[in-house]
């Protein structure tokens, strides 16, 4: 869901280095394969932690943005309908793409964003300036870390769309950066937000599920039409991925709701995830169905498995299944299931059993349990924009928080969190499904309960 527009350029240049530097070009032994290892060997803390830090409240939030292809441009016109935003710089190495997007900002009756379109790097000139509350990341992924790096060491809370980094030391290197700045570093990741999500959330939290066991979560999306026109991933950028990774390269969807029902970083802890994959074949047969001869697309071997499924274990015993395709024909889904000692619920289409409200096994309709909806989705019972309304929610809540002076709903521990299964995965795919160690990215801090995106609505 982070559909971005650096240039095709930069982008070829630098999927190719993000390889080498990942160490990853020829699958040998790669930097997350090692770091895995060690995984729960956290580095000393050199800063407080960000644990329960709230916002400084501020009367407006002044925001720029850092990418400004499909995601951030759809994102750029909710944040220009929430109340108390000023979006004061842009920037996308692509001048047409930065250009269109100012035109909505005074379009919008704010004054002209100042534009950063100077080549790959004229984000660090952006993050220099002194007016920036906010930082918003939706460029491609191998661009994510050095961004929000460049963005908190210039002392800007920063929010970064899927994944976070794509290394164990990156997300590390994240972590530790925050503290350092004292500024939030937040994965804005909008699934957590779903109605279906934020209803089962509450749910889980009042205990009509009993004693949580198991959850499940995906990202099932045929992508592959789209992975194959290089207008819509430029470079194509999200397709090279698929050369260089085995494991689960989009974890957080299905990941992130999942952890808040079970309150991971919260009182609970992944502590190791084991992955298998199978054959990486989906691409290369819709390449030859679908491309022409002498297409950039015949000199790539994927790798990645089409379908990667990993089973994370929690301190407390609980079991989360993670999957993973976007190769194949299929209907779209993130699975999103809930099970306890008193019931069940699953997605895709929702549905759901409980006892003692049912003792006939038989799906129960998951409407029935609507008073249980989210304060923000009562609120807010058709919001705008895409995804179902989701991305809305999520930014609107992001808004109020830091216009108030509240805690965000998620954190840099939570963005590392649910992003560590895309080195995990690979370093346990490439060992024949080893178990992997969870790092715990809180230091010890995961053990006492506290809120996240079940807060209570502010007064």
């Amino acid at each position: 869901m982070n559909d971005q527009g650096i240039s095709r350029r930069s982008v070829l240049h630098t999927t190719g280095a993000a390889g080498a530097a990942l160490g990853i070009g020829a699958l040998g032994t790669t930097s997350a394969e090692a770091a895995a290892a060690t995984g729960t060997d956290a580095p000393p803390r050199s800063a407080p932690t960000m644990v329960g830090v709230p916002f400084e409240p501020r009367s407006a939030v002044r925001v720029a943005l850092v990418g400004l292809g499909n995601r951030g441009a759809g994102m750029l016109e909710l944040f220009l309908t929430l109340k108390g935003v000023r979006v004061v710089a842009l920037c996308d190495s692509v001048r047409d793409k930065a250009a269109a997007a100012a035109e909505k900002v005074t379009k919008a009756g704010q004054p002209a964003p100042a534009l950063y379109t100077k080549g790959e790097r004229d984000y660090e000139n952006l993050c220099r300036r002194g007016d920036i509350d906010l930082v918003y990341i939706a460029t491609p992924w191998e661009w994510h870390h050095p961004m929000a790096k460049s963005a908190l060491s210039n002392g800007k809370h920063t929010g970064v769309e899927c994944p976070l980094a794509m290394t164990l030391e990156q997300l590390w290197e994240l972590v530790d950066l925050s503290e350092r700045s004292r500024r939030h570093c937040m994965q804005l990741e909008n699934c957590a937000y779903g109605r279906n999500e934020m209803r089962v959330l509450r749910m889980a939290h009042a205990g009509l599920f009993g004693d949580l066991l198991h959850g499940a979560g995906a990202y099932l999306h045929d992508l592959r039409e789209l992975m194959f026109d290089p207008e819509y991933y430029e470079g194509p950028w999200r397709r090279k991925w698929h050369t260089r990774l085995k494991g689960d390269l989009y974890p957080n969807h299905g990941f992130g709701p999942v952890a808040n029902y079970m309150d991971l970083n919260r009182g609970d802890r992944a502590v190791r995830i084991s992955s298998v994959g199978s054959p990486a074949l989906g691409l290369a047969a819709y390449r030859k169905e679908h491309m022409p001869p002498g297409d950039e697309s015949w000199k790539e071997s994927y790798v990645s498995a089409d379908l990667s499924v990993s089973l994370v274990q929690t301190a407390k015993g609980r079991v989360i299944r993670l999957e993973h395709d976007v190769s194949n024909p299929r209907p779209y889904s993130r699975i999103n299931t809930l099970g306890g000692t008193r019931g069940v619920f699953e997605d895709y289409p929702p549905r759901i059993y409980l006892e003692p409200d049912r003792d006939d096994h038989e799906w129960g309709d998951f409407e029935d349990y609507a008073s249980w909806d989210h304060w923000l989705w009562k609120e807010h019972p058709d919001p705008p924009g895409g995804h179902d309304g989701m991305d809305y929610l999520m930014l609107y809540r992001l808004v109020q928080c830091m216009r108030l002076g509240l805690t965000p709903d998620f954190d840099v521990y939570d963005a590392a969190t649910w992003t560590a299964p895309v080195p995990l995965s690979h370093a346990s795919i490439r060992a024949h499904g080893a178990p992997q160690d969870f790092p715990d990215f809180t230091r010890g801090h995961w053990r006492t309960p506290r809120p996240g995106t079940d807060s209570p609505r502010p007064d």
